[in-house]
């Protein structure tokens, strides 16, 4: 086989950095049906059709990471422009009808409200065209914060940044947790491509050498 070829990726990725906090919002294109995945939309829904318009790709899943407002606000707007089903893991799915819970009281913000057709597990597989997402509970930042994984990629959500973790002394957060988390993540391999929710992209073995809150 032609090494170009193998070597080719089964994906597209678009990254935007969107309001309200400069949250990296991802757009997983599968390249063989052209179905997209909205990973953490933050607030800027129609920039975001917009780009997946541009691409010919079709919005067929909204996914969160983790229910913090930052992530979650065109969440609503999304679902009622292209009708995809939105995926959230259970333990975060009370924040998108909360804002206390969903930190934006912190911050003092407000949410619009949206409602999960999912509810997502730890090991759970979604699948989007032809690619498969591998869902892992980490829990720490928030009690349902998850990564995702799929091909040679890792979306960290608030749980993994380049040099940093995401802060646990929000609501629902929970130090020991994210110790454990981190733990997990460091069990993948060394050129793991690591997308976080917030600033630029890592790998597990930059992050397993030089991350000061890895032990």
């Amino acid at each position: 086989m032609d090494k170009a070829m193998e070597n080719e990726k089964r994906y597209e990725l678009k990254t935007m950095v969107l309001p309200p906090i400069g949250t990296n919002c991802y757009l997983l294109i599968d390249k063989a049906t052209r179905k997209a995945a909205i990973i953490d939309p933050a607030a800027a829904g129609q920039r975001i059709l917009d780009v997946l318009k541009e691409a010919k790709a079709e919005p067929a899943l909204i996914i969160n990471t983790h229910g913090h407002w930052d992530h979650t606000g065109a969440n609503h707007f999304l679902q009622e422009q292209t009708k995809a089903p939105l995926l959230i893991h259970e333990a975060d799915a009370p924040m998108l009808s909360n804002a206390a819970l969903s930190s934006a009281t912190f911050f003092g913000a407000g949410i619009e409200n949206s409602t999960p057709d999912r509810l997502l597990h730890d090991k759970d597989v979604i699948e989007l065209g032809e690619l498969k997402l591998e869902v892992l509970h980490t829990p720490g930042h928030s009690p349902g914060g998850v990564c995702l994984f799929t091909e040679d990629l890792c979306f960290s959500g608030d749980t993994l940044f380049k040099l940093s973790m995401g802060r646990t002394d929000l609501p629902g957060s929970d130090g020991t947790q994210m110790e454990y988390s981190l733990n997990k993540l460091m069990r993948y391999p060394d050129e793991l491509t690591v997308l976080p929710g917030h600033g630029p992209a890592t790998n597990i073995g930059y992050e397993r050498k030089f991350n000061p809150y890895i032990g």
